[in-house]
């Protein structure tokens, strides 16, 4: 069968490779729809420690269920959770399996799912009636929405989400589908009106506009409760904690590139709760699913590209030499 290899930094090929074997308590999908992220873009310019070449990409899912089981029958619609788990180490004995010690992701630790078909355990799949692009968009909104949950996000809070790219976006819906008022923050004006019908209720873009005085204005000065930070840039990890309110909390999901000067006395000070977020849960899953099929987010503003898996090695460079041009690209897969 047809996959999207990635034989080395920079060089990625459709390829042939075997079709899956199914294993005792796997349901074997027809992949209809694989979106990229940042892992894959990251991974395709050498950019991802974590990836190991050659390596099959993707792990935004929308599929169809080949052979199925007493549960999920052939002919369903699913989107799957990419993480591994181990049970064993600290993180799985606290029930938060998405920060596995040992976890592997589709596509980054091991092949991926931009292939014609995969199997997978049937614990890690969720059927939905969702068309497939909304199952498409499940798993990075997850992260978004886990974020949120980390920052125990409230209708009484304010929150100030930076970046609207996939990840971003994700946040803002989370914040907003618990009923807080959230701000969008960044540069681009198209992402800040998709943002807005994410459920962002205030929009700040930092080439105009001075981000700390508008978040002081939009606080009446004390800052927001949550800050939520999806960029990865020192800038933006420092201004967090400098302007999240006395005692609010902050959420770190980019990663940045370069290690960071914070200025410690502000998280005595605030008694800031600074945290980090990472994948996502089956809670997070639900609840995106559900927000979907209530109509509450814009997925087709989202989606900036969909290409057939033959395109998929020309968009990938296209998206690495304008990273800004791109919030989320899918691979049609049949």
């Amino acid at each position: 069968m047809k996959a999207l290899s990635l034989l080395s930094a920079g060089d990625v090929r459709v390829t042939d490779v075997a079709e899956p074997k199914l294993n005792a308590g796997e349901l074997l999908l027809k992949m209809e729809m694989v979106g990229l992220c940042g892992s894959d873009l990251n991974s395709f310019r050498g950019r991802n420690p974590m990836i190991s070449f050659p390596r099959i990409l993707g792990h935004e899912i929308a599929a169809t269920v080949l052979e199925g089981n007493d549960s999920i029958s052939a002919g369903t619609r699913v989107t799957v959770s990419p993480y591994s788990s181990c049970g064993t180490c600290p993180s799985c004995r606290r029930g938060r399996e998405n920060a596995c010690r040992n976890n592997q992701t589709l596509g980054v630790q091991r092949d991926g799912a931009i292939t014609e078909m995969l199997a997978v355990p049937s614990v890690k799949v969720y059927p939905s009636t969702l068309p497939l692009k909304h199952l498409c968009i499940v798993e990075p909104l997850t992260v978004g929405f886990h974020a949120a949950a980390r920052g125990r996000v409230s209708p009484q809070d304010v929150v100030a989400v930076f970046g609207c790219g996939g990840i971003g976006l994700g946040a803002i819906a989370g914040a907003a589908f618990r009923g807080a008022r959230t701000i969008a923050i960044d540069l681009d004006d198209a992402k800040l009106e998709t943002a807005k019908h994410a459920g962002a209720t205030d929009l700040i873009n930092t080439g105009r506009e001075d981000a700390r005085e508008r978040l002081r204005e939009i606080t009446n000065g004390d800052g927001p409760d949550v800050v939520i930070e999806a960029i990865g840039i020192p800038e933006t990890y420092r201004m967090a904690v400098e302007e999240v309110a006395y005692t609010g909390r902050v959420v770190y999901i980019g990663y940045a590139k370069e290690p960071i000067a914070f200025e410690t006395k502000l998280f005595v000070q605030k008694e800031v709760d600074i945290m980090g977020s990472r994948n996502a849960l089956p809670e997070d899953f639900l609840a995106v699913m559900k927000m979907l099929d209530a109509g509450r987010f814009p997925v087709d503003e989202a989606v900036t590209a969909i290409v057939p898996l033959a395109g998929a090695p020309e968009i990938l460079s296209k998206w690495s030499a304008n990273p800004a041009a791109f919030t989320k690209i899918m691979i049609q897969m049949s």
